[in-house]
């Protein structure tokens, strides 16, 4: 281990050293991949020295401890000593968590897809209300968020709708939303104030580009059609939306947001490139289950993962037993909480994992 921490620390040196070289600077995309690759390796090498130095300030403290006569200086060290051991095992357990093996996908844009699943226009309606909650978790971190296609209801819920979400570290934030979502409440329709079960289906995808995953043309059907919202709402006068199918999986993406036909087939191949990946990724996780990445969920579309009780104001994590009282103020976004105990809990199961 101490070897790795040396290379670690040797590449990151000579990295720093290269960009600060006159060269470096003439070529302005060769320099902004030593400065990404230089900041990847940054949060490792500043824990490999946190846990450096408070082993030297242990270190030192025993040796004035076993050198010193004088009770004040005695004391003196006696409390350094104390304080390094105190701090040094959560710095070392920060340590390991940065050396845990990153998800490739960390830093990709996400795909997000929301679907009405049980209980007709209360689940569409909700549908809505996970979708206006991410997007104001989006734009509270200054993310990006455009809708690829949308099929809304007559009362404003939303049977489905695929939006992309554009922004570094997108994924590695939401994409344990994926699964089913449970809601308890009591619709607006019910004249007897009876609390209604719905459910809503989440799925979240890192955006694919083309150099990852190669789609064949020649087993894609593109068609052409207007585009159409509720009530006639969002209705395009020319032929721009695009209805993309993969043959082989039968896999069908439709994107009509963008008023370009040319945007919205992009988008459309992008969204379809990202399923089928995610497709085959969850096939090969499926061969090798004691390998997956994380025992907080699997991400299966199937598995109920959190439930929203609005008559008693709580959100429920059933993967990693968590409630909080605060419903509002998650449906207006605030997730940080939900997501950084999801996020601890996988560097815990990923922790236990690589100490067998």
């Amino acid at each position: 281990m101490d070897e790795k921490l040396i290379q670690i620390e040797d590449k990151y040196d000579k990295l720093s050293a290269r960009m600060e070289a006159p060269e470096a600077y003439a070529d302005p995309a060769a320099y902004a991949a030593l400065a990404r690759e230089r900041k990847e390796l940054e949060p490792v090498v500043e824990a490999i020295r946190a846990v450096r130095r408070l082993r030297a300030a242990a270190a030192e403290a025993e040796a004035l401890l076993e050198a010193e006569t004088d009770p004040d200086l005695r004391a003196l060290a006696r409390d350094e000593l104390d304080a390094a051991k105190e701090a040094l095992p959560a710095a070392e357990l920060a340590l390991k968590t940065r050396l845990l093996p990153k998800d490739p996908n960390d830093e990709k844009n996400v795909i997000i897809e929301i679907r009405g699943g049980v209980g007709g226009e209360e689940s569409a309606l909700f549908a809505a209300s996970l979708y206006r909650m991410y997007s104001m978790y989006a734009e509270g971190r200054g993310w990006k968020v455009s809708v690829a296609n949308v099929n809304e209801t007559d009362l404003g819920g939303i049977k489905e709708i695929s939006f992309i979400i554009e922004g570094a570290g997108a994924y590695s934030r939401l994409k344990f939303e994926s699964g089913v979502h449970r809601v308890q409440r009591v619709p607006e329709t019910e004249t007897q104030g009876r609390i209604h079960t719905s459910t809503v289906t989440v799925a979240v995808l890192p955006e694919t580009d083309e150099a990852e995953f190669k789609l064949d043309m020649s087993e894609i059907r593109v068609d052409v059609f207007r585009s159409s919202g509720a009530g006639g709402q969002k209705v395009n006068k020319t032929s721009s939306a695009i209805r993309v199918t993969h043959i082989p999986t039968g896999t069908v993406v439709e994107c009509q947001d963008e008023r370009s036909q040319y945007k919205n087939k992009a988008r459309a191949l992008s969204i379809l490139a990202s399923r089928l990946a995610e497709a085959e990724r969850e096939r090969r996780d499926a061969e090798r289950a004691d390998e997956r990445r994380s025992q907080v969920g699997t991400g299966m579309r199937n598995e109920r993962i959190r439930t929203y009780n609005f008559p008693q104001g709580r959100v429920t994590d059933h993967r990693i037993g968590l409630t909080l009282y605060k419903i509002d103020a998650v449906m207006n976004g605030e997730l940080d909480e939900l997501i950084d105990a999801l996020v601890t809990a996988d560097q815990a199961e990923k922790l236990k994992s690589e100490n067998g």
